[in-house]
């Protein structure tokens, strides 16, 4: 499936330096164990940290070890999950989008530097547009594309069916793409940091 083949190396250089020129910081990893690692040299100590639900964030054991609490960071996620109050939780959902970071992956990245997002709530949107100063997307091979029509097309050829059954197989009833971002560039007057990890796996959809 076209979808789901590993980039080629030309194509993740061509990859990587349109997202510099975008304003991104990107890198290069040879698997989950290292992309891991990465994320912790990345994330301070007594900093504030947010996740969307994703997939590759499991994949790589972020996940695990973000509830494990070893990591000396202030895990936002949690914090929310622990507040059995749905009116105090909803508050503290409002306030996790000022996340020192935030992480997730991306749906597709092209050749051409952009990023795409797509969302059924939108709640991570706001991290990745504005809020939070810095970002970090954890990326699997298959995930590069030509170009932006490609990208699109990957997201609701591919990717939607997929998740759309699994939330189903959950209970969930579905999912739909109420809501897609495209990143085209990180401006460097904003500040922040967009960090892009490529990991020599096929991660996540």
């Amino acid at each position: 499936m076209k979808y789901n083949i590993l980039a080629s190396k030309e194509s993740i250089q061509k990859t990587m330096a349109s997202l510099k020129e975008r304003g991104h910081l990107p890198e290069f990893v040879e698997s989950r164990v290292e992309a891991l690692e990465k994320i912790k040299t990345l994330i301070p100590h007594g900093a504030s940290v947010m996740n969307g639900s994703s997939r590759t964030l499991e994949e790589i054991g972020f996940v695990d070890y973000l509830r494990e609490g070893k990591h000396g960071w202030n895990n936002l996620h949690a914090t929310i999950l622990a507040e059995k109050d749905h009116i105090k939780q909803a508050e503290l959902r409002k306030q996790s989008v000022l996340s020192d970071f935030y992480l997730g992956s991306a749906h597709a990245v092209t050749e051409t530097g952009e990023i795409v997002v797509a969302s059924n709530s939108g709640s991570q949107l706001p991290h990745l547009v504005f809020t939070s100063p810095n970002l970090i997307f954890v990326v699997g091979l298959q995930k590069i594309t030509s170009d932006l029509d490609t990208a699109i097309a990957r997201l609701k050829e591919y990717v939607y069916p997929l998740e759309d059954e699994r939330m189903k197989s959950v209970g969930m009833g579905g999912s739909y793409i109420s809501k897609m971002l495209v990143i085209n560039k990180e401006q460097p007057f904003m500040g922040r940091k967009s960090h892009v990890i490529f990991v020599n796996e096929k991660l996540g959809f």
